[in-house]
């Protein structure tokens, strides 16, 4: 029985769709269309760029970007929730020439579980990510994916201490998602 193969798509095709309020992934060739978040989902991540933005302004550890801002390497693009990312010493002509995330995360909707589980958690390892954080809004926890390490499922205190830290950030899940959804 011969299995059919799906066209791989390049970043120049995926940079011609239309401008239409989707979201346009493309991870290893393979296409992702994500409509515009929910209420909720985008909740989640307000909070987290709060607690996220004054941990790493104090600890001097770079920006965080949210969507329009990507990551693309090795022909794959994608533009996570948000993510933390060293302010380089010279701005980047493009993307693929800016710094490495130390932290991307990603807030779990019904269209992106199996890209942000499968996906995009084998692109970040790859490509060097130090720390990837799968956030599960229904199931209020934290998934943390770190380089040569088991995952983690957190619904008590995440623990952040990336590297060139101080000190350790620690975010309260249960808070986090009740300032989040109530």
């Amino acid at each position: 029985m011969r299995q059919e193969r799906t066209a791989q798509w390049t970043l120049a095709e995926v940079h011609r769709l239309p401008d239409d309020g989707n979201r346009y992934e493309l991870v290893h060739g393979e296409l992702f269309v994500t409509p515009a978040p929910s209420y909720a989902h985008q909740a989640i991540v307000d909070v987290l760029i709060t607690l996220l933005h004054r941990y790493a302004e104090a600890e001097s550890l770079g920006r965080i970007q949210t969507p329009r801002s990507v990551i693309r390497v090795r022909g794959s693009e994608t533009e996570p929730d948000l993510m933390v990312r060293p302010v380089p010493s010279t701005i980047p002509d493009d993307w693929e020439a800016a710094p490495l995330p130390s932290l991307v995360v990603e807030v779990l909707s019904g269209s992106t579980r199996r890209l942000d589980h499968e996906q995009k958690r084998e692109l970040y390892l790859e490509i060097g990510v130090p720390e990837y954080w799968i956030v599960d809004g229904a199931r209020r926890t934290i998934r943390v994916v770190r380089q040569g390490r088991d995952d983690v499922v957190v619904d008590g205190t995440l623990s952040w201490y990336p590297e060139g830290a101080r000190e350790a950030l620690a975010i309260d899940v249960s808070l986090l998602f009740r300032a989040a959804l109530g």
